[in-house]
C-alpha cells in the first residue's frame, strides 16, 4: 500500500497493511521546535535550520528524513508553500536554539516579553512572557463591544485566527485562489502521502476567542437569540471561505480538517442539548457542502477534551474522523470508544498519552503503553496513530523514538 492508500483504508474502516502514522500532518499532531531540535541531534541526523511554521504553538516543520525514518503517511497542505528563504526570518527559541519564523509573523520584543501583532492594526494580540514556551491570547475583539458587521475584519485581531501558518499571506489577494490551487496541484504530484487540508471553521472556539470564555458561556446560556445571530453570521463567513477553499484544493487533498475544542478534562464544555441547538446545524451546513462539492474527501475534526456524549451528534452531522482522542479525559477510554463508535468514526489519535506517559515515562513504559493502545484501536481499521496532541518542548527524544519504534513494529 502507498501511504495514501493506507490512510484511506483506515478511514474506510478497512484493515491496512500496517498501522497508519501521522506526525505533523496537522497542527495538533506535531512536535515543538525545541523538542524537534533535540530529536534530530539524538537521531544523529545532519543539522538543518529549524523552521517554526506555527508561531503560537512553536511547532517545527518535520523534515523529510524524519518523516521517512518514522514511516509517516501524512502531509499537511501548507508544506507546499513558503519553500524559499525570503519567507523566513531568524529568531531564537526560549531555550536559545536558533530557528526561522514565518517572516509575516515574527515576534517582537516588548519590555520583558515577546509579542505577536495584528497584521492589520499592529495591535498586540498574543504575548509570551519571560520563561514561557508558548504564546497566549492577549486580545478579545468583542470583549467590550460587539460589532457583528466587523466580525470578519476582526479575525486579524485575534491570535488564533490572525496568526497564519504557511501559506499565510501568500494566498491572499485577487490571485490567492490560483496560488493555493497551484501549490496543492504540485504537492499532489510530488507525494503519495495523504494530504490534509486545514480549513478550521471553528464555532464554539470563535465565540470564546472573541468574547472570552466566561462571556460566551453566559451568552449561550442567557441570550440565545444573540448567540444565534453571532453563530449564523460566523457560519455564513465560514461557508464563503469553504466554497473558495474547495474550489482551489478540493480535488487535490484527501482529508479536510475542521476544528473546535468542545471538551474539557471532565467532559464536554456544553451539554448535548446545547450542542444540538447551537453548533450541530452549523457543522452540518459546512460538512454537507464538503460532501456535495468533494464527495471523496473525509471530514476530520480537531476536538480536544472529553466529548464522548457529543460523538453521536457529531457523527450525525457528517463527521468521519476525530483527533486527538484525549484518552485521559473522562469517558475517553480507548476500549469503550472503539466498542461504541468504532464502526462509524475513525479515531485519529489516542495512540500515546502526552500528559503523563510521553513526558514522564521511561522508553520501556512508553513502548508497553503504545502497544496496548494500538492493540485496542487497530482491529477493523478506523484508526490512525498519533500521540494525543503535539509532542511538547520538554519531551525526551528517547521517548519519542520509543513511541514510533513501537508503532512501526505493531
Amino acid at each position: 500500500m502507498t501511504s495514501r492508500e493506507r490512510i484511506l483504508a483506515a478511514l474506510n474502516h478497512q484493515d491496512p497493511d500496517r498501522v497508519p502514522i501521522d506526525l505533523s500532518g496537522h497542527r495538533s499532531s506535531g512536535i515543538a521546535a525545541m523538542a524537534y531540535a533535540r530529536l534530530r541531534e539524538h537521531l544523529g541526523l545532519p543539522k538543518k535550520p529549524i523552521r517554526v511554521y506555527d508561531p503560537v504553538q512553536q511547532l517545527a516543520i518535520v523534515d523529510e528524513d524524519v518523516l521517512q525514518l518514522f514511516k509517516v503517511d501524512t502531509i499537511e497542505l501548507g508544506r507546499a508553500f513558503a519553500l524559499e528563504d525570503k519567507y523566513w526570518a531568524e529568531w531564537v527559541l526560549p531555550d536559545g536554539t536558533p530557528c526561522l519564523m514565518p517572516a509575516w509573523a515574527k515576534p517582537d520584543r516588548l519590555d520583558s516579553e515577546w509579542v505577536l501583532r495584528s497584521s492589520s492594526t499592529g495591535k498586540v494580540i498574543a504575548r509570551m512572557p519571560e520563561g514561557v514556551w508558548y504564546f497566549e491570547q492577549a486580545n478579545f475583539p468583542f470583549l467590550e463591544r460587539e460589532d457583528l458587521d466587523r466580525l470578519e475584519a476582526e479575525f486579524a485581531e485575534c491570535m488564533w485566527s490572525g496568526i497564519a501558518s504557511p501559506p499565510g499571506p501568500m494566498v491572499s489577494g485577487a490571485d490567492g485562489g490560483a496560488v493555493l490551487a497551484e501549490g496543492a496541484r504540485k504537492l499532489r504530484q510530488q507525494t503519495d502521502r495523504a494530504i490534509i487540508g486545514l480549513f478550521g471553521g471553528n464555532l464554539l472556539e470563535f465565540g470564546q476567542w472573541f468574547y472570552r470564555n466566561d462571556n460566551f458561556f453566559m451568552l449561550l446560556a442567557g441570550e440565545p437569540e444573540r448567540a444565534h445571530r453571532f453563530l449564523d453570521k460566523l457560519t455564513a463567513i465560514h461557508l464563503r471561505n469553504l466554497d473558495r477553499f474547495l474550489t482551489a484544493v478540493g480535488a487535490q487533498i484527501d482529508i479536510i480538517l475542521f476544528g473546535d475544542d468542545l471538551g474539557m478534562q471532565s467532559g464536554p464544555q456544553v451539554s448535548p442539548a446545547m450542542y444540538r441547538e447551537y453548533f450541530q446545524p452549523c457543522e452540518r451546513a459546512m460538512w454537507q457542502m464538503v460532501k456535495e462539492r468533494a464527495p471523496h474527501l473525509k471530514i476530520q475534526l480537531h476536538c480536544c477534551g472529553g466529548v464522548r456524549e457529543l460523538l453521536p451528534g457529531l457523527i450525525d452531522a457528517g463527521l468521519d474522523a476525530i483527533n486527538p482522542v484525549q484518552i485521559t479525559c473522562r469517558g475517553m477510554e480507548a476500549a469503550g470508544l472503539k466498542r461504541d463508535f468504532g464502526s462509524r468514526l475513525t479515531f485519529w489519535g489516542g495512540g500515546c498519552d502526552t500528559r503523563d506517559m510521553l513526558i514522564k515515562g521511561t522508553p520501556a513504559q512508553i513502548s508497553e503503553h503504545v502497544r496496548r493502545q494500538v492493540e485496542i484501536w487497530r482491529p477493523g481499521g478506523g484508526f490512525v496513530f498519533q500521540q494525543v496532541h503535539n509532542i511538547l518542548a520538554d519531551v525526551p527524544p528517547a521517548n519519542v523514538v520509543a513511541m514510533y519504534d513501537t508503532v512501526m513494529r505493531a
